[in-house]
């Protein structure tokens, strides 16, 4: 497995129970955690409530909140993996370097950083959609001399009291971000390209009431995860099929921004003039008052160029800084994971996926890459609910996958290619009469060429039902070989 996040974690528990405990888990940072450890910039926390944003089968009774902070969350994965008993199968501190099938040995050949080499008859991607940071590609942006440093890469030796701070970027990680710096900032510049829809971030703290039940009456938290799940689930008409019952939604979001901001003139700069849901929708109760504080100023003008003390915008104004936080998302239509795998003929995936943007069967596996399976794939992100839920339902399908191979003997599945070109067939059909498709907006959901493969446009119990079981007679296999026993004459 690549990756050490939910998805790998998972999947080592899984591979575990089932008696597979010839695997091994890399993780190219120093600990368990994936994105909920790279992302520890102050208020990091989960947009997820808490209960649904956990492995179903290792509840947490303990959450201080309904939505929980990066510190809780990577305290929750560190001690499921230590209770798990998979850690002795984990390498940390290096990364893979290199992936390629061998068709004649019927395994994958992995090289990692350390210039070890590891064979393997499965391989198992779960390096994560959000794990790569993505810089804009602004004019000097190299020669800025103050600090700098991307929300993901969060230098926590940096002293902001009292500097001139700017941060590039509105989206998820930014509206956290910016109610911390404001306080200890003397100036902070918010950059904006695009006004994010936010509403409140209806926070509960549990008591210790609520604790002991989670703990001593499993069902009392099972019933309140199954109840944020049925509510969440609600939420997928609006962006699959009728938009306009987001209405409500985005009333809700205009309140936000009336309740946090005063200034008619800042009011509309913050205000999105495309369709509520088409790019995350947020949630943030202190964003707006942020926005309006003495200290900070909200740029709408594009940013021409950096220099090495500030930044210059389109109007020729240009603003000094002393530090830059770059909160620009990260590769997520094209896995920097998928230029180091390379399948039977010897193109990497980034290459495969270059011309058509990524696909794959079920968002799990891809033809022409046997005995490859990708834990968030191409098409499996959500705008709603948890990608827990998710990752569960593909750690199912994986697992069942490995045990058809055990039975039937196999020494490869891969996915037809009709039968994935049909998949994906159908995913951009829906996606047509989707709010990212007709909502109006630009947003990371689509790749280079418009197309959306990232999101899941259906329900999640949808996705679950259609990944309970290995579905054999839709992948190519070939069987193990058997040795040629030699004939003994008399």
């Amino acid at each position: 497995m690549i990756g050490a996040g939910f998805g790998g974690l998972g999947a080592a528990i899984k591979l575990d129970e089932m008696g597979e405990r010839d695997f091994l888990v890399i993780e190219k940072d120093d600990g368990i955690g994936g994105t909920w450890r790279a992302n520890s910039y102050p208020g990091a926390a989960c947009d997820v409530p808490s209960q649904l944003y956990s492995f179903s089968f290792a509840p947490n009774p303990d959450w201080s909140a309904s939505f929980s902070p990066q510190p809780e969350i990577e305290a929750y994965l560190v001690r499921v993996a230590e209770e798990s008993g998979t850690l002795d199968r984990f390498r940390f501190g290096v990364a893979v370097t290199d992936a390629a099938w061998d068709d004649t040995a019927k395994h994958w050949r992995v090289t990692l950083s350390d210039d070890s080499t590891i064979t393997a008859t499965t391989l198992i991607s779960a390096a994560g959609g959000l794990s790569e940071p993505k810089l804009p590609e602004i004019e000097g942006i190299t020669e800025f001399a103050g600090t700098i440093f991307h929300s993901a890469r969060w230098n926590h030796e940096a002293d902001l009291a009292g500097k001139r701070i700017a941060v590039i970027g509105t989206g998820a990680s930014a509206i956290q971000i910016v109610p911390q710096l404001q306080k200890q900032a003397a100036r902070l510049d918010v950059y904006q390209r695009t006004a994010p829809w936010v509403i409140p971030r209806n926070e509960h703290r549990y008591t210790a009431v609520e604790k002991f039940a989670f703990r001593n009456l499993p069902l009392v938290q099972k019933a309140s995860r199954t109840a944020i799940y049925w509510g969440r689930e609600t939420y997928v008409p609006a962006f699959t099929a009728m938009p306009k019952l987001a209405f409500p939604a985005k009333q809700m979001a205009l309140l936000n921004i009336r309740r946090g901001i005063k200034d008619p003139a800042l009011r509309a700069k913050v205000t999105p003039d495309y369709e509520i849901g088409c790019k995350r929708i947020l949630i943030s109760n202190t964003y707006y008052p942020a926005l309006a504080s003495d200290n900070v100023d909200v740029v709408t003008d594009r940013i021409a160029r950096i220099t090495p003390t500030g930044i210059v915008t389109a109007d020729g104004t240009e603003r000094e800084i002393d530090v830059l936080v770059v909160a620009t998302g990260f590769h997520t239509t094209e896995q920097p994971i998928a230029q180091h795998v390379r399948g039977r003929d010897g193109d990497t995936l980034a290459k495969v996926w270059a011309t058509s943007g990524q696909s794959a069967y079920k968002g799990t596996t891809v033809h022409g890459f046997p005995n490859l399976f990708e834990i968030v794939g191409p098409n499996t992100g959500l705008g709603h609910s948890s990608m827990v839920f998710i990752i569960e339902s593909q750690l199912a399908y994986i697992t069942d996958a490995i045990r058809t191979m055990r039975r039937g003997g196999l020494a490869t599945v891969e996915p037809k290619a009709e039968v994935q070109q049909a998949w994906n067939d159908d995913l951009q059909h829906r996606m047509k009469r989707t709010v990212w498709s007709t909502g109006g907006c630009a947003s990371w959901y689509l790749d280079e060429h418009g197309r959306n493969t990232t999101l899941w446009p259906r329900s999640t119990f949808v996705f679950r039902q259609l990944l309970r079981r290995f579905d054999a007679d839709a992948y190519q296999t070939t069987p193990v070989a058997t040795p040629i026993k030699e004939k003994v004459s008399a």
